[in-house]
This record gives C-alpha cells, sequence and structure tokens, in this order.
C-alpha cells in the first residue's frame, strides 16, 4: 500500500496571526479580516475566563464561612487578674450562650484550650493561662465530689451550678492526660425543656410505631444509637406520654440526666457495688410498672432486663449498636435466647443526630440526581424525579457563619410483627432482619434523612456525616425477593 507524504497540519488564520506580528500587505484587506477574527478569538476566549471566574466566585460566596465563637472567659488570658471561680461562671456562661453540650477543657504543653461541641461539632472558643488551670481543676473537682488527690485515674461526677437565679446540671468527666487532666463539662440543663416526639423529629407513622409498642403492658423498647445521639432524650419524651401519677415509674441510670417528677430515679454507684445488673434485681421487687435501664452494656444485665419485661413489666432501655436490625444479634450474641427475645422485644428505635439548617439565611437551589449521587453514592434511587429541590444556609451572624443552627434526629422505627418473632428464633442476620422488615413498610435512618432533607430541615452533606446510604442488593422499586430464611417459615 502506497503511503501518503506526511501533511502539513494547518493553523487557524486567528491563532497564527495571534501568534505572529502582522504583516503590512498591499490593499491590507487580508490583513484586517485576520485581525478581526484574532481579536473575536480573543474576546470569546476572555468571556469565557469572565464567565468560569463568576461560577468560581459564586460557589466561594454560598459556601458557609464559620467566623470565630467570640466568648467573654477568654479575656482572662491576658488579664491574669481572674480567680478559679470567675472563670468557671464566665465559662458555662458562655457555653449556655452558644448553646454547648460539652464543654472540653485540655491542657496543652504551655496553655490550656478550651472547645464547645456546638450542634454535634467541636470548635476552638478560647484559651486559659496555664497557672490558673489548677485552681480550676480542683475547684470543678470539689464541686462534683470528686478526690482532689487523685490525678492518675478517670473519675466522673456531677454538679449543680448556680447562675444568674437558674440552676445548671452539668455531668463532669475527668481523665489523665500526659499533659494533666482533661476536664469535660456536659451542659444538661439545656436538654431540660419539654419535648414531644414530633418536637424530635419523630415523623406521625414512627410515632404510632412507637407509641403502640409503649402502651402495652409488658414487654421491651429498646432505642439504640452511638454515644450522644440522644436515646435518652427519646425515652423520655415517651415516659412523658404516661400519666406518672398512675403508675410506679422506676429507672436506674448512670448517671440520672434529667429529673422526672413522681419518678424513682436510682444512680449507679459502682462504690457502693450499686450496678446496673443489681439495681435491676431490687426494681423488680419494687412493684414497678414501667422500669427505665439507662444501658444494657452486659450480658447480665441483658438477661435481668429480658426477665423483667417477660414477668408483666414494660421495660425501656437504651442499647449501643449501628442500626436497629443489628441489636437483635447482637442481643442473641449477649446469650439472650432466642424464645425469650422474640416474646418480649415490641420495638427498636435506632437513631442519629443531625445539623439543621439556619432559618435566617436558608436559600433553596435545584439539585439533580447526578448531584446528589456525586456526593452521596447510590443515593439517586430514593429519589423519582430527576432533580429537586434542596436547601442550604448561606451563613450569618445568627449561626456564626456555619450555616447551621440546633440539632434535629433521625430515626429507623422496627416494629417486633409475629413474622419477625418467627425469624428471631432462626438466629438471623442483620439483613435478614431489615430486608423482612423493609417489606413491612421500615424506612432507614437515611430514608428518613432524605425525606428531612427534602423538607428543607437539613442538608445532603450533614447526613452523608452521619448517615449512608443502606446496603441492599436491590433497590427499593424493584425490591421484590424474599428475605432469606422467611419464605414459609423454613430456611
Amino acid at each position: 500500500m502506497e503511503e501518503k507524504p506526511p501533511q502539513k497540519k494547518e493553523v487557524p488564520r486567528s491563532e497564527e496571526s495571534a501568534r505572529k506580528p502582522a504583516q503590512p500587505e498591499a490593499g491590507g484587506s487580508q490583513s484586517d479580516e485576520e485581525s478581526a477574527k484574532a481579536q473575536d478569538g480573543q474576546v470569546a476566549a476572555g468571556e469565557k475566563q469572565e464567565v468560569a471566574a463568576e461560577r468560581k466566585e459564586e460557589k466561594v460566596d454560598t459556601a458557609p464561612k464559620v467566623k470565630a465563637i467570640k466568648t467573654n472567659f477568654s479575656a482572662f488570658e491576658t488579664s491574669g487578674s481572674a480567680i478559679a471561680p470567675e472563670i468557671i461562671d464566665q465559662l458555662i456562661s458562655d457555653a449556655l450562650e452558644h448553646r454547648a453540650s460539652d464543654v472540653h477543657i485540655e491542657p496543652q504543653p504551655k496553655i490550656v484550650e478550651v472547645r464547645f461541641r456546638i450542634d454535634g461539632v467541636l470548635y476552638e472558643v478560647g484559651k486559659i493561662p496555664k497557672q490558673n488551670y489548677e485552681n480550676i481543676l480542683n475547684r470543678i473537682k470539689v464541686q462534683a465530689h470528686l478526690r482532689v488527690d487523685e490525678h492518675f485515674s478517670a473519675q466522673d461526677g456531677s454538679l449543680r451550678h448556680e447562675l444568674a437565679g437558674n440552676t445548671i446540671d452539668i455531668r463532669v468527666s475527668i481523665i489523665p492526660t500526659i499533659e494533666g487532666e482533661k476536664i469535660v463539662l456536659r451542659m444538661l440543663a439545656i436538654y431540660v425543656p419539654n419535648l414531644s416526639l414530633s418536637d424530635l423529629g419523630i415523623l406521625e407513622n414512627d410515632q404510632q410505631k412507637l407509641l403502640k409498642a409503649s402502651k402495652k403492658p409488658f414487654g421491651m423498647v429498646l432505642a439504640v444509637g452511638p454515644t450522644g445521639s440522644g436515646k435518652t432524650t427519646t425515652l423520655y419524651a415517651l415516659l412523658k406520654t404516661f400519666n406518672i401519677a398512675e403508675i410506679n415509674l422506676t429507672t436506674i441510670e448512670d448517671p440520672v440526666e434529667y429529673k422526672i417528677a413522681g419518678a424513682n430515679q436510682i444512680q449507679v454507684n459502682l462504690q457502693t457495688n450499686l450496678t446496673f445488673a443489681k439495681g435491676l434485681r431490687s426494681i423488680v421487687r419494687q412493684d414497678p410498672d414501667i422500669i427505665l435501664v439507662g444501658e444494657i452494656r452486659d450480658n447480665e444485665t441483658a438477661e435481668i432486663a429480658v426477665n423483667a419485661a417477660l414477668t408483666g413489666h414494660l421495660l425501656f432501655s437504651t442499647f449501643h449498636a449501628n442500626d436497629a436490625a443489628a441489636s437483635i444479634p447482637r442481643l442473641l450474641d449477649m446469650g439472650i435466647e432466642p424464645f425469650l427475645l422474640a416474646s418480649t422485644l415490641e420495638a427498636i428505635a435506632a437513631q442519629r443526630l443531625v445539623r439543621k439548617i439556619c432559618e435566617k439565611c436558608k436559600y433553596k437551589k435545584t439539585t439533580t440526581a447526578a448531584d446528589i449521587d456525586q456526593i452521596l453514592p447510590g443515593a439517586s434511587r430514593f429519589f423519582s424525579a430527576k432533580s429537586f429541590t434542596s436547601y442550604a444556609g448561606k451563613g450569618c451572624p445568627s449561626c456564626a457563619g456555619k450555616g447551621y443552627q440546633g440539632r434535629t434526629a433521625i430515626y429507623e422505627i422496627v416494629s417486633i410483627t409475629p413474622e419477625i418473632e418467627d425469624l428471631i428464633l432462626k438466629n438471623p442476620s442483620s439483613q435478614a432482619i431489615s430486608q423482612l422488615a423493609r417489606k413491612q413498610g421500615f424506612r432507614s435512618l437515611f430514608e428518613d434523612g432524605m425525606e428531612k432533607v427534602t423538607n428543607g430541615i437539613t442538608t445532603p452533606q450533614e447526613l452523608l456525616r452521619v448517615a449512608s446510604p443502606p446496603e441492599i442488593e436491590h433497590s427499593l422499586a424493584s425490591h421484590k425477593t424474599e428475605a432469606p430464611g422467611v419464605k414459609g417459615k423454613t430456611q
């Protein structure tokens, strides 16, 4: 085959004229035409750069810019004249002003750093001179009834702080670090307001499931999730639906976070050997109608709790599990007999906390399925439309530029139906439980969160921070297969 000689690549006249200086020609018409084309090309390129710059600038403007959180206690770093009580009073006042749930006081080599956890996220808020820290530490220990001379063991306690005529309940945790003893203060006073199930973010259908389970004469209702996900708050909201004057409500907690009028609340005390298990044994002999166990931590407590629910008591408790379905295999692994668990368990509520969009700087935007898949892979299958309206916060003085203010919860509720009871007897996996529950109307944490995203309560980014799409083999639209080990009640 005859090869063709290589052809010289043609260069557009506009590019050639842009690279080479214009040469004067007779008549000048061709040179003028090339110069005009070159100018047009430069103008077009300039317009593209301007558009790209505008888009980039727009992205920067819409992203919340977090401002430094102003506190008054940090002024003591320069003055050096304040004493420990003044610093502690101002520190707690600043924490309440910024709606902080926790205060972290962390000694470093040359300074003591202070951070506030606001809406679930930690922020640096100031520093305390190292020379003042020992007095602050000792005062907090005295107020929390902890040992002042103990510096190498973890200590837990609580205190009540009077501030501007208000009583603040604070849980204290102190642990030894290589730079000194770190203090964490949990501010309980901000949780005191009466919260209904709707205030917590539980949708109407899920509320009915929980209320139905909690109105039964006996059984066990569990709230599961990681530490700090609001499990105890959910159980307290459920207890408020009862008329305390007509029932004997007894709790055993570590610590007692909220005071319930008319309830008999017991604080776990390891020094007197009053554990969850031993306290629960005594509670059963106190003729209770409803029992609240702060947490099921070990096999012994789990066994006593199940037996209490089996002998005519309604029992509420919290449990550490990743989701509602995973809590059943965990309880079985702790030694609970499947037939006992199946006959006592009534409902499981798993939850997480998400930040709410600031109402004062909220704006809406159009999000496509491709956008949501880029942020949350696989999430587009939860939407029937190709695009939807989502919301975000620009950041304003009210939210300190964060774009978020306050928190709400996302939930998943598993009601223990006769079909799930039969499945529990077969020692199932969490996937088998979730698949069967889904056929009965179960919605995952992620699905509940996506509804809150479309309703403008939170953002897709915030949802991804605390939950992810469920790993289910088939999409919701085409979910037609039966859960393993369920068909015909035989494997």
